[in-house]
């Protein structure tokens, strides 16, 4: 599976044309944001040599349809989550925690 602007509308249930703008936007958008919570990018085949799993796409596609749905930074009468339930647990399964110092920080100290 690929990202890509007919999987996002097929997830947002968006059979027009007037969004493409905003959907393609978002998706890059949130794929942008869920690479940097993980620490390497989908393309990184070192980190997945297997390539993005299902999973991680299922969570930015989530991301961007919040996003669409809940296009203002203020929410009247709703609960707020600064990212959709499943997100950030989908993306701690497959995050790379580092801790100390890198081996290129330490090498050139």
């Amino acid at each position: 599976m690929a990202l890509d602007l007919a999987g996002m509308k097929a997830h947002c249930n968006v059979t027009g044309t007037t969004d493409d703008a905003v959907l393609t936007r978002l998706l890059a958008a949130a794929q942008k944001h869920v690479e940097r919570l993980l620490g390497y990018a989908l393309s990184d085949t070192v980190a997945l040599p297997g390539g993005a799993p299902e999973d991680l796409e299922h969570a930015i596609y989530m991301l961007a349809a919040d996003w669409y749905s809940n296009r203002e930074a203020t929410l009247v009468g709703v609960t707020a989550q600064p990212i959709p339930f499943g997100v950030a647990s989908i993306v701690a399964e497959h995050r790379r925690y580092t801790f100390g110092l890198t081996d290129e920080v330490a090498d050139n100290g």
